[in-house]
């Protein structure tokens, strides 16, 4: 029975709810040319790197557009959408009971920094919690999830063996990445996701 003395969270729809806004971004570009962003693309995108995101909705959709073009639009818009990003229900409640336990905690996020930072911008008090971050841009990181090296990254940093790391995700690429980095994990889907991608998870929860 492994020992868990160190936990990893994915930020955007787990920690703070960017998901919605996520969702409301996609749509956006996707209506521009007459296409509907489904929540079957969504979990295709969930926990991804930006690049590997837009090819994805690129390809599933019919976009006429390379990744850089997409990026650019998806930038301009949520540059003033994910400042308001709020906590998900018992986000904060969970964070500071490890806290006050004194089990050390990070993100592993495939947000860029930037990004990440806009996401944060009415959170900083809460996010001296974390031990670490590590953002999907980190010179440290080869290749993003469902690739493991955001997770062992982290790992290393929090200086915790990944047999003794506990993650807690939102995306099956999320799931996918920590058990390849040999981790506990929770997952914890959005209502409206489809609960069979996160059958590799250890345990399933609801928001």
């Amino acid at each position: 029975m492994r020992s868990i003395t160190h936990i990893i969270y994915d930020c955007g729809g787990l920690l703070l709810d960017t998901e919605r806004l996520n969702r409301q971004v996609n749509q956006t570009i996707a209506s521009r040319y007459g296409k509907v962003f489904n929540q079957t693309v969504h979990c295709q995108i969930m926990g991804r790197t930006a690049p590997d995101s837009a090819q994805i909705m690129i390809d599933r959709l019919g976009l006429p557009l390379t990744p850089k073009d997409y990026l650019h639009q998806r930038y301009k818009l949520v540059t003033d959408l994910y400042p308001t990003a709020q906590p998900l229900p018992g986000a904060k409640i969970l964070t500071e009971h490890f806290a006050a336990h004194g089990i050390p905690q990070a993100i592993a996020t495939s947000s860029i920094r930037q990004r990440f930072n806009q996401k944060i911008t009415r959170h900083q008090h809460w996010m001296r919690l974390f031990a670490c971050i590590v953002t999907g841009d980190d010179e440290a990181i080869n290749h993003g999830k469902p690739a493991p090296d955001t997770f062992l990254v982290t790992a290393e940093r929090l200086g915790a063996a990944p047999v003794n790391c506990l993650v807690f995700e939102d995306s099956p690429a999320g799931v996918t990445a920590a058990k390849k980095a040999g981790m506990a994990v929770v997952a914890v889907p959005a209502a409206d996701s489809d609960r069979t991608l996160f059958q590799s998870a250890d345990k399933l929860m609801s928001i």
